[in-house]
């Protein structure tokens, strides 16, 4: 079997890649910077171009991009493609109910809200770890001791997003409304309160000040795109800097980011690290790992996650409602559910180095006896042979 893939900067593709080929199936990829997911003529033109020049029995991606799908339906060629961000606002596209899609979603609720529009070829399919790759490269490191930390945080602060730029037009009432909204939020985890914010009466006085752009195509709509590229971003920045200066009052934090972090002067700036090369290497040095999910993800287990218990690393996280369908609290991981249980469940496990070895060593074996790449992988084929895509 020949897959075409197209490669964009999700973090994940070489190890997808990686595995095809260890599966047997030949793979070509291919880059194109894509800076409109609903049309593109001169990416379009070049994905048909490649098609027509050669046979391939599926296209792959991470994440859905309505401008592939546009094309494979042309061509009735299999679109497969595995989620790794949610919402995708991109899946909320006339295009997404094309026959030819195979979708794997690794945020249940959300796949649970494609099956109810009306999506065919829709499946929950959690993320992986490579655990292979990160082994070999831990044990060929020399420089292990150089990223040792107290407690580690490694993510974007969300500097940029358009709250911040759009407030300052906003009324008296919606900026009152919005800014509790948000505090609610900022303090709640395993569940999200923004949507459900946008009533009927709010979403009509934001009509006035925030203009909703889309595609003709594209059936998202203000209470969607405002709850996540706008409200979500916010608070995953509020989340963030409140976590990160509560930690700071008593241990030593280290923070592994290319956003800036001047408003954060109690705690230890250590710049970016390269995914393939540093990150596994700050996940198995730091005494603790926290993990704060972006609030639009409703449910699912970000790469994140997996990542640090492929590492043998412990992790310190905010609860996601689908934890418990792959991990045993206490066991695995350590989950918390407001910001003062994130400071005690802290202070408890750096204080316990036994357990908390016990239970990095315990995640581990768990993501490597149950959620590698190998084993996702022959499920989704195994789902495509089941639904006649593979012979």
């Amino acid at each position: 079997m020949k897959i075409l893939l197209y490669r964009w900067n999700a973090y994940n593709y070489k190890d997808v890649e990686d595995e095809f080929r260890r599966m047997g199936y030949g793979t070509t990829s291919f880059s194109y910077h894509l800076t409109n997911y609903d049309k593109n003529d001169d990416f379009q033109e070049m994905l048909d171009g490649k098609l027509s020049a050669d046979h391939f029995d599926l296209v792959f991606t991470i994440n859905f991009f309505p401008v592939v799908a546009e094309v494979c339906h042309a061509k009735k060629i299999p679109y497969v493609s595995w989620s790794c961000d949610s919402p995708l606002i991109s899946m909320h596209h006339e295009s997404v109910f094309f026959p030819e899609n195979y979708i794997f979603d690794f945020d249940l609720s959300s796949c649970r809200l494609f099956e109810g529009m009306g999506v065919e070829h829709i499946w929950h399919l959690p993320l992986a770890v490579n655990v292979s790759r990160i082994d070999r490269l831990l044990a060929g490191a020399a420089d292990l001791s150089s990223y040792e930390n107290e407690i580690a945080f490694v993510g974007n602060l969300y500097e940029r997003n358009s709250y911040d730029r759009l407030e300052k037009n906003l009324p008296e009432y919606l900026r009152g409304y919005f800014a509790a909204t948000m505090e609610i939020q900022s303090n709640t985890y395993g569940g999200n309160v923004l949507e459900e914010a946008l009533t009927p009466e709010i979403l009509e006085r934001l009509s006035a000040y925030f203009t909703l752009e889309k595609s003709e195509k594209s059936f998202s709509d203000l209470g969607v795109i405002f709850s996540t590229t706008v409200l979500g971003y916010k608070v995953a920045r509020m989340q963030r800097f409140a976590a990160l200066l509560e930690l700071s009052k008593k241990h030593p934090v280290s923070l592994y980011t290319e956003s800036p972090a001047d408003e954060l002067p109690g705690v230890f700036f250590r710049g970016g690290v390269d995914y393939w090369e540093e990150l596994p290497k700050v996940f198995y040095g730091s005494r603790i790992n926290l993990n704060l999910t972006i609030p639009n993800i409703k449910s699912g287990i970000p790469l994140r996650v997996w990542d640090v218990l492929g590492a043998g690393g412990f992790l310190l996280t905010n609860y996601q409602a689908e934890s418990a369908m792959y991990f045993t609290e206490g066991r695995d991981l350590v989950s918390f559910y407001d910001r003062e249980d994130m400071k005690e469940k802290a202070d408890y496990y750096l204080r316990h180095e036994k357990e908390r070895k016990q239970i990095a060593a315990h995640g581990r074996k768990t993501v490597l006896a149950e959620h590698t790449y190998e084993i996702r992988m022959r499920k989704m084929m195994d789902i495509l042979k089941e639904n006649q895509l593979l012979c």
